[in-house]
C-alpha cells in the first residue's frame, strides 16, 4: 500500500497545477514581455504616429493567460502642477490622447498563436468588456518581434511593432 502514496501525490499535484509535465505544456508564442518599437495609424492615405516619434510602451502576456498593455507618447511633457489629478485641461487631453493602458485575458490556439482577448479594465472605459478575435486583432510573432495590426472603429489601420525583452 505504501508505494501508492507517492503516485497518488503526483496525480494530485498534476491535477492541481492544470498541466502535465513541462514537456506537455501548451505552446504560447506571445507569452513574455514586449517593448514597443513603433506604432502608426493609416487613414484616408495619411499616416499618423499615435504615440509620437518616441513611443514608449510595454505589452506583457503571462503564462496564466492574462495580459497588460501600456502605451505612451515619450514626448508628452510633464504636468506643470506635478500632481496626477492636477493637470490643466490641455495637459489632461494630451495625456489621454497620447496614451492607453488596459488589461485582461487572452487565448492562444494549439500552436500557441494569439487567437483573441477580453479587456477587463482600461484607461479608456469604452473598451472594458470588449472582446476581439484574431479577425479583429492580429498578433504575429516573428523571431523576437511581435507585429500587431487592427482597424479602429473610425477606419484607421493601426500597425505596431514590439521586440521581446530579454532580462539578464
Amino acid at each position: 500500500m505504501r508505494p501508492a502514496v507517492p503516485i497518488l501525490a503526483a496525480l494530485v499535484l498534476a491535477a492541481c497545477s492544470g498541466r502535465g509535465s513541462p514537456g506537455e505544456a501548451t505552446p504560447n508564442q506571445v507569452a513574455g514581455t514586449w517593448r514597443m518599437i513603433s506604432a502608426a495609424v493609416e487613414k484616408d492615405g495619411a499616416m499618423h504616429l499615435p504615440y509620437g516619434t518616441r513611443p514608449n510602451g510595454m505589452l506583457v502576456f503571462t503564462r496564466d493567460m492574462h495580459f497588460v498593455e501600456v502605451l505612451t507618447d515619450g514626448d508628452i511633457p510633464r504636468f506643470a502642477s506635478d500632481a496626477r489629478g492636477g493637470g490643466t485641461d490641455a495637459e489632461n487631453r494630451r495625456a489621454m490622447a497620447g496614451s492607453i493602458g488596459f488589461f485582461g485575458r487572452y487565448t492562444v490556439d494549439a500552436q500557441g498563436r494569439f487567437t483573441g482577448n477580453r479587456v477587463d479594465g482600461a484607461t479608456f472605459p469604452n473598451w472594458v468588456g470588449s472582446v476581439r478575435t484574431e479577425r479583429d486583432l492580429r498578433l504575429e510573432v516573428v523571431g523576437d518581434r511581435i507585429f500587431e495590426t487592427f482597424t479602429r472603429p473610425d477606419g484607421g489601420r493601426v500597425t505596431a511593432e514590439f521586440t521581446r525583452v530579454r532580462w539578464p
